[in-house]
């Protein structure tokens, strides 16, 4: 007791809480209180003696809880947690610590008298306490936020079940994991059915103690957050006792707890005709703003499953008019007028006429000012009018890296063609099937384009090689009826069936990409970039035609290293470039190695998550990051990245007339920093896919967001969470579509070339790894085969491009599965030695070969390399090759 003056004291009690628990206040305020009283009036101890001592109850407990009904327990709690979601992902401000902090803080929750009153008829209507209609509504708001149809909630049960140990001061509480099914949208009623069956099943099986509990579940163990669950929601159904001592007024004295164990703690009670209460939040996690939203999602949640029972509880109205008006408009506010009604080649020649003898491309020993490539491309232009190119005829174009790239691809622009870009570099079966889906009459090739396509697939098609320019005119070209809504190229992406789509994208489509690079970035003419994206990688798009409409000066890399990442590198560092592109994996190494050109003042780079920049950027250098699918035109979304960047893959805002949704599976906004997949509508959405109509209506959706009438959206599959300065932060795919260094890969259709074999039985494919580290895992059913690895590689090599070809091949005679019957990917093994495609064993000879092996076997993590091993074979890519070759260059030095 501490004495503050004459009349007024302090008592300060501390109780451990593994001897006193809620509870156990209020025995103890009620038998001081009789035990002073008594004092005063000089009267002996009034209470009872009591029938049994806390050590009694927890010798009795460990007696009690055996054999058949410990087995019971132990039963319901394995059943009801298997499979359980392992992390509740909730959108946090910051991302979680690497060991959990208990720092905490609380916002007031108050539910009105009002809505008190609705929702006491509402659980009576269907047989439920308040306590489990708050469970539903909590719940429905952890899953709108985080995404999951599966939630697990942890509450405090009294555990007083026994008459004789209510008197008792001691820790009885004990901690139930309610696990609430939202999947199949249910209604109010139904989700309250669930809860209440939920409930009471777990109160059935409350006296297992929770530690026990945990052991049975055996959650990953992990030192950021707590197993099993993250979020407690703890409901005072008792009213406080009150201090009652003779001659004296007692006011208990508020403690403000600044420690949380979980990272959402909330805590209610009736008080008169309303719910009050409190949520508390980890502060490692979340600001006092989110929470406070967080809040007013429970009370509008709660408001409408009064109002609308009948409506599923996941596409009840979450977002307040603000937070919806933010995401829906003030967001995407991003309207500029842009030339619509021009073509791409048109502008470019507008550049011509601006800048004749500004030199456009620079290629090996040869310069071509804009007035010498355009008089090629037009005498080419012409050349295929004659041919019959009309406005929506796609014209192929399979060559290498050059300026007969740029130059064709602009003359079948100017013909009024639309180009369809085919790599020599991809597989011939792969690039027969494109050119037979295009279907183009007109093929053009050079040397390694032909012999890549091969004479089969060009039998009876005209092909002309770019790099030997017909005899015609060197005037613009006039094509009748050409419009901006006609086809400039259609570009193929992967496909999850197995079969690529290609992917119509038309002039005005490009146009605002063109217009909004060229407003941003301000790059005056003469600007010197470099091609350095893939023939057929849609970032060649942007590169192109976002140049050549601003007067860019190109360099193109030399025939010889186009094929070598780590010569391309070396030879883009000594180019004296302005601003240039870089897939994402070779902009890392770049800016590690510090070898940037000086002259550099945008390095743009897209493709994949770009990882937390630790490094210093040059003086004077801009990182920007770009993303955007090939269906919308290349890029959406814009953003500059520096070291102040804690999160792994800042997005930025859309660009010029631009539209960016992150919608729910019913098409509704989610809220603030909560994960939702990304819809893009605006004036980059492209046509569709060719010849695929029910896939492009599957993909291409109407936009209810816009009053432009025809408006659409693209359904991308990729999820995202929108940052509180409006930043997006791209998560991933909703689907198994993934990046390895910059390609775009839907793992389904390498696993449908590898059932193809008569070996497998089934395949699933799936990635390991992160950055430049990340590479496909292949898993397949199939008997066993010492050479299975070689041969299913050989088989996907020869049918896919080498970006899709998985660096690992592991036979299992069956999949593992969860209790459910899912693939359990988590229980897939890690590939070992035998998973990677070696040739016959020979030891290396000689210490060069010696050397090389070990260094091989350090960099791709195996066991032995003989001297007849493939480097890529094992698992190599083209990155480690890099390393590889830094590692050979410092044994020579």
């Amino acid at each position: 007791g501490i004495q503050l003056s004459d009349d007024e004291h302090v008592l300060v009690l501390t109780q451990h809480h593994i001897v006193s628990d809620g509870w156990s206040i209020g025995v103890l305020v009620r038998e001081l209180n009789a035990l002073y009283t008594a004092a005063c009036r000089g009267q002996p101890d009034p209470l009872p003696p009591l029938a049994v001592q806390y050590p009694d109850y927890a010798a009795w407990q460990r007696q009690w809880l055996m054999g058949e009904r410990l087995q019971a327990q132990s039963d319901y709690w394995r059943a009801t947690l298997a499979d359980a979601p392992v992390l509740l992902g909730l959108p946090t401000d910051r991302p979680r610590p690497a060991q959990q902090s208990f720092a905490g803080a609380q916002v007031p929750v108050r539910i009105d008298a009002a809505t008190t009153q609705a929702l006491k008829r509402l659980s009576a209507e269907h047989g439920t306490t308040l306590f489990m209609t708050m469970i539903a509504a909590w719940s429905a708001v952890l899953a709108r936020l985080s995404g999951q149809h599966d939630v697990v909630i942890g509450t405090p049960s009294a555990n007083r079940n026994h008459r004789q140990i209510e008197p008792l001061i001691g820790f009885f509480v004990n901690t139930l994991a309610l696990r609430v099914d939202l999947s199949g949208e249910p209604d109010t009623a139904q989700l309250l059915a669930r809860v209440r069956r939920a409930t009471l099943d777990a109160q059935a099986h409350q006296d297992l103690p929770f530690e026990q509990v945990v052991e049975i579940a055996q959650p990953p163990r992990r030192m950021n957050h707590t197993p099993l669950f993250q979020v407690m929601l703890a409901w005072q159904s008792n009213e406080p006792d009150e201090w009652c001592l003779p001659g004296l007024t007692v006011t208990p004295a508020e403690l403000e707890y600044d420690v949380v164990k979980f990272d959402l703690e909330l805590n209610l009670s009736e008080a008169g005709e309303e719910i009050i209460g409190s949520l508390g939040y980890a502060t490692a996690l979340f600001d006092q703003s989110t929470i406070e939203r967080h809040v007013g999602y429970l009370q509008t949640m709660l408001q409408t499953m009064v109002a609308r029972p009948q409506q599923p509880v996941a596409t009840l109205e979450l977002l307040s008019p603000a937070e919806r008006q933010l995401l829906l408009q003030t967001w995407n506010a991003t309207q500029q007028a842009y030339p619509s009604h021009w073509c791409v080649h048109q502008l470019f020649e507008a550049q011509v006429e601006r800048t004749p003898e500004t030199p456009a491309l620079v290629y090996e020993e040869q310069t071509f000012s804009y007035a010498q490539l355009n008089a090629q491309a037009n005498r080419l232009a012409h050349q295929l009018i004659e041919w019959g190119v009309r406005p929506e005829t796609r014209v192929a174009i399979c060559v290498e890296r050059s300026s007969a790239l740029v130059v064709g691809s602009l003359a079948i622009l100017k013909a009024g063609g639309a180009y369809v870009p085919l790599d020599p570099a991809y597989p011939g079966e792969r690039l027969t099937h494109m050119l037979q889906d295009a279907a183009p009459k007109i093929v053009l090739a050079d040397a390694a384009g032909r012999a890549a396509l091969g004479e089969a697939a060009l039998a009876h098609r005209t092909v002309l090689d770019p790099n030997t320019l017909p005899h015609q005119a060197e005037t613009n070209p006039s094509v009748p009826g050409l419009k901006s809504r006609h086809l400039a190229y259609v570009i193929y992406t992967s496909g999850s069936t197995g079969t690529p789509k290609g992917v119509m994208v038309e002039h005005r489509n490009l146009i605002n990409l063109c217009t909004w690079h060229g407003r941003t970035f301000n790059v005056q003419k003469g600007c010197r970039s470099a091609l350095t994206a893939g023939v057929a990688f849609d970032a060649s798009v942007w590169e192109l035609w976002s140049g050549l409409i601003g007067g860019y000066e190109f360099v193109i890399p030399p025939r010889t290293i186009s094929k070598d990442v780590s010569a391309l590198l070396q030879w883009w560092q000594q180019q004296n470039l302005n601003a240039s592109f870089l897939v994402t994996p070779l902009a890392v190494m770049a800016l590690a190695d510090q070898r940037m050109p000086n002259s550099l003042r945008y390095l743009f780079t897209g493709g994949e998550r770009f990882p937390h920049l630790r490094q210093v950027l040059p003086a004077g250098l801009t990182l920007v990051d770009l993303y955007g699918p090939a269906e919308t035109t290349v890029v959406v979304a814009c953003g500059q990245l520096s070291t102040a960047d804690s999160r792994s893959y800042i997005g930025g805002r859309p660009i010029a007339n631009t539209r960016i949704y992150l919608l729910d599976c019913y098409g509704q906004p989610v809220p603030l920093g909560a994960v939702g997949e990304l819809y893009i509508g605006g004036a980059g959405v492209a046509r569709g896919y060719l010849k695929r109509p029910e896939l492009t209506a599957e993909r291409f959706v109407p936009d209810p967001f816009s009053d432009d009438a025809g408006a659409r959206l693209y359904k991308t599959g990729d999820v995202a969470r929108y940052l509180p300065d409006g930043n997006l932060e791209f998560l991933g795919r909703n689907d198994d579509q993934v990046k390895i260094r910059g390609f775009r890969i839907e793992p389904g259709e390498v696993a449908a070339c590898l059932v193809q074999h008569p070996q497998v039985r089934d395949a699933v494919v799936v990635t390991t790894g992160e950055g430049v580290d990340k590479r496909l895992v292949a898993y397949v059913q199939a008997e066993a085969d010492e050479q299975l690895a070689s041969t299913l590689r050989a088989q996907v090599a020869a049918r896919l491009p080498e970006y899709m070809v998985p660096s690992a091949f592991v036979r299992l005679d069956a999949f593992p599965l969860t209790p459910n019957g899912k693939l359990d990917r988590r229980a897939l093994p890690a590939p070992d030695d035998a998973a990677l495609a070696h040739q016959a064993y020979e030891a290396p000879q000689g210490e060069l070969e010696t050397t090389l092996a070990e260094i091989w076997a350090e960099l791709l993590g195996v066991e032995r390399v003989g001297r007849h091993d493939s480097f890529f074979a094992l698992g190599g890519h083209s990155l480690l090759a890099v390393r590889l070759m830094n590692r050979v260059s410092a044994l020579g030095a």
